[in-house]
Order: structure tokens, then sequence, then C-alpha cells
């Protein structure tokens, strides 16, 4: 492939593995689009997918991937503890290769009229966002699905594509181009969901945090634990290793300790590079050292 766009749709069911299944499955038999990775979480009950292809593959799996999912997702019976407003919550298009920010944003917006045109509302945010305050997820799905029918009547809430009434059993989809992001997890051996809840505010942007960092503190009842969940919007001003060991950090005041982490999708070798660098102490550390690095620059 000359060209490389990615996409990486976030939806709301991440407990029925046979709907997942399908689900992916939609995406899997278009042609030109190769899944580089998919993963789900009960407690969030959430799944993110995320494929690769030339951007019109890409956008064809996307497309097939939202028809799916509103068939088999409703919003009327889904709970879970990520914040969330639709079936198909957010899907993001990435530039990886041969792709510009306008191609990306491109295909966004193409994506945004195909959901709104099946009834469902649409918002553009990132480097899509049709006006400034659109800008961050956060701030468009504030009051998750259950104000969205609310929030519907609101002219300032007018969709950018698709009808401004409330979708019952879609909800609401929000769509963009961005910079790849690291979504990260970390667990703590503790059930005391206030210290996590802390521990996030302590490291995000919002409250006072590092710049590139949102992140909200969860309850994993099935493991008997705590999560800092986090999206680490820009890994070259804000790394990996800089987040965890504030965490770490910040764990060790309560006596908790961080039973593991999680990083859901792929990431950067650039991320990587970091990680190694900082905990190895091999300062001077490239990717270029990596085999795989040499064998695909030769491919």
């Amino acid at each position: 492939m000359n060209t490389i766009l990615m996409a990486e749709p976030n939806i709301s069911e991440g407990r029925d593995q046979e709907k997942i299944a399908r689900i992916v499955d939609a995406v899997r038999r278009m042609p030109g689009v190769t899944i580089v990775d998919y993963s789900s979480d009960a407690d969030h009950n959430r799944s993110v997918i995320t494929f690769i292809g030339e951007p019109g593959a890409v956008l064809a799996g996307a497309k097939a991937l939202a028809e799916k999912s509103f068939e088999l997702i409703d919003m009327r019976h889904q709970t879970g503890e990520h914040p969330r407003q639709g079936a198909v919550d957010v899907c993001a298009f990435i530039p990886i290769r041969g792709v510009t920010k306008e191609q990306a944003v491109e295909s966004a917006r193409e994506f945004g009229k195909f959901v709104g045109q099946l009834g469902v509302p649409v918002y553009f945010y990132e480097d899509a966002a049709t006006r400034p305050e659109r800008q961050n997820l956060p701030d468009i799905r504030r009051g998750e699905y259950e104000a969205l029918a609310q929030k519907l009547t609101d002219p300032f809430w007018i969709p950018d594509e698709g009808p401004a009434t409330f979708n019952p059993k879609s909800g609401a989809t929000v769509t963009g181009a961005r910079f790849p992001l690291i979504a990260f997890n970390v667990n703590l051996r503790t059930t005391d969901l206030e210290i996590a809840q802390t521990i996030a505010k302590n490291v995000r942007y919002i409250s006072g945090g590092y710049r590139f960092v949102r992140g909200m503190g969860f309850a994993l009842e099935e493991k008997g634990m705590v999560q800092v969940s986090m999206n680490l919007l820009n890994y070259t001003k804000t790394p990996l290793h800089r987040v965890l060991e504030t965490i770490r950090s910040e764990a060790q005041r309560y006596g908790v300790t961080i039973a593991g982490t999680e990083i859901i999708g792929p990431v950067p070798l650039e991320a990587l590079q970091e990680i190694v660098r900082f905990y190895l102490q091999a300062h001077d550390f490239e990717i270029n050292q990596i085999v795989e690095t040499a064998l695909l620059r030769a491919a």
C-alpha cells in the first residue's frame, strides 16, 4: 500500500462477544482492509477496533462497521463505566503514510455524512471540528447518552450531519481526524474508587496535570481493582513513561501498588523508543536498531 489511513472506531459493546465478532467480521470482509487490533472491556462495555488500508478501503470498512453496529447495538439497554453517547461512539481517522491531515479530515466528513443519512446525529471533532467548542471529545460527549435527547433540542448542539432529533437506539456518533493517541490504562491493587479518581484528576490536563492527558478513574468490579483510564493525545510531548511514574508515585501516597497496565490498540514505535530509553537507560537507542524496522523499510 502506497498510502495508509487508519480508522479507530469505538463501539458501545464490550460484553456480547457474538455481537462484537459480527461487527468485526463486517470490517474484515471489506477488500483492502487489514484489521490491526481489536479489544473489548466488559467493565467499560466498549470495544475498540483498529484497521488500516488505502483511504477508500478504510472508509468502506468504517461504513460497514457503522451499519452493523447500528443493527446490533441498542443504547436503550447499554450500561458501562466508560463515557458514551452512541452505538458507534467515536470513529477517528488517522493519517499513517502518504495521507495528509486534510485527506483524513475528508474521510471523516464523508463518513459523518454517511452516518447522518442513516438517521444518526453526527458531530465532527479534533481536526475535523467545524467549531472550536467541538474540538474536544469530552466537551461533545458531556452528559452522555442520557442527556442527548435534551441536548438535541438546544440550537447550540445542532449536529454537523444527520437529524437534530434523538435516535434512542443508536444515540449519536462523533467522528474526526487526529494525531495517533495512546489509550493507556493503569490498574491499581485497591477497590477504593476515590483513589483512582483522585490520581486521574492529578494527571489529566483539565484539572492541572499533563498537557496531553485525559483521564478518569473507574472501578473494575470483575477484577476487584480500580483503574486510571487515560488517552495520551501526543506521546511526543507527554511521554507514556512520565505519566506512569507519576501515577506510581501518587499511588504510593495511599500505600497502593500498580497491578499492571494496558495499552489498548496499536502504539507507534516512536513511543516505545522513549520507554526503552527511560527504563533501560539506553539514552541513544533508536527505533532503527530494531530488526523488524529494517525489514519494513526493505519491503
